[in-house]
């Protein structure tokens, strides 16, 4: 019998986005049989206590889980400390755990695919992440699933046996950076993983994801991805702590359940040359840049 991975829910101070969360995670084919471990963060401010005390209401109602465990910080650690700590416990735990933040839309096929994974590549030490987010890739022929290099922290799953390797200190993880790797971090330049890694040396983030993603890559780890995606972030509204209003990254969740798992333990080079088109035109035309940066600038007033 598979032994399905326990969920991490980490919420804050979005009642609304925490709601619709759980509302599509309790459709899952196997959240019944699944384990919800609910991390909730302190208020920072004054101003956050009304909205924390709200959303801590609503997860003291949860029911469609095997079981539910909430875990309420007293104080505020922030989202990076409360997933390394909350990831760090439930692993030693359980060897295994499925991530997900408070404004993440699933398929009801999402548990399905991070467990499946999970079994079918626990011994596998170069695979170290599952995620079930995708970019808004063209029209292609991917198989359903396939590995590649980028980690995902919208929804994604790993084992104790790869969480091991993340490496916190930020200091460490540059030393070991030359021009070459610089280069294939960032996909070729097209993305700004790079300047996400210097903005937290210079404290401008506090992001867990780059780190976790950068020490997969030094490991020379894969992770296993959908070409379709199985979720969608409904955070870049302005509402989260580290994101802005945008919809370049808003993708139609897949609605079939994945079938294929890769045999072969190596980046799909199709696939990340797709992915690699996509974060070189995602902000569009100037036209189209002028525009979001409008938007941007009229709902920040």
């Amino acid at each position: 019998m598979q032994h399905l991975a326990p969920i991490a829910l980490f919420v804050y101070n979005r009642p609304k986005h925490t709601l619709r969360t759980i509302k599509f995670l309790q459709q899952n084919e196997l959240a019944a049989e699944s384990r919800l471990f609910i991390f909730s963060d302190g208020p920072k401010t004054n101003q956050d206590i009304d909205k924390v005390t709200e959303v801590r209401d609503i997860i003291k109602n949860i029911d469609g889980f095997k079981s539910v465990k909430i875990i309420e910080r007293k104080g505020n650690i922030g989202l990076a400390e409360s997933i390394i700590q909350g990831v760090t416990e439930i692993v030693e735990l359980y060897g295994q755990i499925i991530v997900f933040e408070d404004d993440l839309i699933t398929s009801p096929h999402t548990l399905r695919f991070f467990n499946d994974g999970l079994t079918k590549y626990k011994a596998a030490e170069k695979v170290m992440h599952i995620g079930a987010y995708m970019y808004p890739l063209k029209e292609n022929n991917l198989p359903e699933s396939f590995f590649y290099q980028i980690a995902s922290s919208w929804g994604w799953a790993t084992w104790a046996s790869a969480w091991q390797h993340f490496e916190p200190n930020i200091d460490k993880l540059i030393a070991q950076f030359d021009k070459s790797k610089i280069a294939s971090f960032s996909i070729d330049h097209k993305m700004n993983f790079w300047k996400q890694v210097k903005e937290f040396k210079n404290g401008k983030n506090n992001s867990w994801a780059i780190r976790w993603y950068a020490s997969i890559f030094l490991k020379g780890g894969l992770t296993l991805n959908p070409s379709k995606s199985l979720i969608n972030n409904i955070g870049s509204d302005g509402s989260g702590v580290h994101s802005g209003i945008s919809d370049i990254y808003n993708v139609v969740i897949n609605p079939k359940p994945i079938t294929y798992f890769p045999e072969q333990l190596v980046q799909n080079k199709d696939a990340y040359e797709l992915v690699k088109e996509f974060l070189a035109g995602r902000k569009g035309n100037l036209w189209q840049r002028i525009k979001r940066y409008m938007i941007q600038r009229f709902n920040k007033n």
